[in-house]
């Protein structure tokens, strides 16, 4: 397994599947702090780019810092750079998901030359001032009224929204993240805590990890070289609603939303054809 050393010291571990003969696409994991390995082949994504998942330092094959503060959001924007540097390309494409959204807009305001487009799927964007409230939460689990298995886990739902969840009901509410909750989304769900550093996942957004309007003006700054961003959303997922990605396109030079109908927010899971198809059509 290929590893880099970042600039304090730690051990860095990435892992490249695909195609070896497409351009690299380089894939940063959310959770936040969760190992890359739930990523995949990204719905088959594998099969026209080599994509390079790197795990976040605590996460995965990636050794544990000495100073535990490194892992907030920011702090990581240098080992995305080390990574970058590490493989000897001048610009990279970037694929990031979820929270890791968050570190992606970070790279992509501090290293703008070095970016040549980003992915932001189902990603947050606290980086940029943005998040994602209780109220959408409810709004996108109202979609599900009819699954049968929607009454036991709205009632964990309420449980983690009055702030009183067992791990039982941080179960119990996965059905809520995928469009399909077969036995696929079942498996894949299952792998969710093992792969997550909790006390790094702690300390991933804590206070002075986002300046947002420094931020934005970064990504705006008309002297910056213009990124390409496709914010791909799913329909039944509220981080974030459909309708709040546009408002967050809307903070960004040159950004596009596409919807992947009956997706949730893993949306290569749902549909792997259209998610490899969506993002292949984006990627320069």
């Amino acid at each position: 397994m290929p590893v880099l050393t970042a600039g304090d010291g730690t051990v860095l571990a990435y892992h490249v599947q695909g195609n070896d003969k497409g351009e690299p696409l380089l894939c940063l994991p959310g959770g936040p702090m969760r190992a890359s390995a739930y990523l995949g082949d990204l719905g088959g994504l594998a099969e026209h780019r080599q994509l390079i998942r790197l795990d976040l330092r605590g996460t995965g094959a990636s050794g544990i810092p000495a100073d535990p503060a490194t892992y907030r959001c920011d702090r990581q924007v240098d080992d995305v750079e080390a990574l970058r540097a590490h493989l000897g390309l001048e610009c990279v494409d970037v694929l990031a998901h979820s929270a890791a959204g968050d570190l992606a807009l970070l790279y992509a305001a501090r290293f703008p030359a070095r970016v040549r487009s980003l992915t932001l799927v189902t990603a947050r964007a606290r980086a940029l001032g943005v998040e994602f409230t209780e109220a959408h939460r409810r709004e996108a689990a109202a979609l599900r009224s009819a699954e049968p298995w929607f009454p036991a886990a709205h009632r964990s739902y309420e449980a983690v929204w009055s702030g009183t969840p067992t791990e039982a009901d941080w179960d119990a509410i996965a059905p809520f993240f995928y469009g399909r909750w077969d036995g696929a989304a079942q498996a894949h769900a299952a792998t969710e805590v093992p792969q997550t550093n909790e006390g790094a996942a702690e300390r991933y957004a804590s206070a002075g990890a986002f300046e947002p309007a420094a931020t934005r003006a970064a990504l705006a700054a008309p002297a910056a070289p213009r990124v390409p961003m496709l914010l791909l959303v799913g329909e039944l997922d509220g981080g974030p609603l459909p309708r709040i990605a546009t408002e967050i396109a809307a903070l960004l030079p040159d950004a596009t939303v596409v919807v992947q109908p009956g997706a949730g927010h893993f949306p290569w899971w749902d549909d792997p054809e259209r998610f490899a198809r969506t993002v292949t059509a984006f990627l320069p």
